[in-house]
């Protein structure tokens, strides 16, 4: 049987890392590979991605191109039908507050929450949501299942 003890380290041995500006016998003395001069022969330097030395970097000579909603983008939650059935129980309303309690939604949602028809629903509950699949409406008309929408 093996233990611990017996262990052997078979990755790569570790380097020693060089030891740098201890005289000209050495391979790095003086200026410890760095060159002379300019920035980045100094200590503590770092450069900034993209940085050119001082010229006008490429990416702000490149045209801007396109337009992206992104920015404007409001972000929503998904919900399915087979989370608000095991969640609640007959005769309870779902409403932003109850999903936040039971935390299935975040405390700030600016475009709101979509219901989603993945999965079945049995309970009868009253639901508000911002947003509704049309999938998701069929299957809450066929159980005769109130739901409501609200603005997010």
């Amino acid at each position: 049987m093996m233990d611990l003890s017996q262990l052997k380290n078979t990755s790569r041995p570790e380097k020693n890392s060089r030891r740098v500006g201890r005289g000209p016998g050495c391979k790095r003395g003086k200026t410890c590979g760095r060159g002379s001069k300019g920035d980045k022969s100094r200590r503590g330097y770092d450069h900034r991605y993209g940085y050119e030395g001082g010229q006008v970097p490429l990416y702000r000579k490149l045209p801007v191109r396109g337009f992206t909603r992104g920015r404007f983008v409001k972000a929503s939650q998904a919900i399915t039908l087979d989370r608000i059935n095991q969640a609640y129980s007959d005769n309870e309303s779902v409403t932003f507050e109850t999903l936040r309690e039971k935390g299935l939604v975040p405390r700030e949602l600016p475009g709101g929450y979509k219901i989603i028809a993945t999965g079945e629903i049995t309970k009868k509950v009253s639901i508000e949501a911002h947003a509704i699949t049309e999938g998701a409406r069929k299957k809450l008309e066929e159980k005769s299942i109130e739901f409501k929408l609200i603005e997010a």
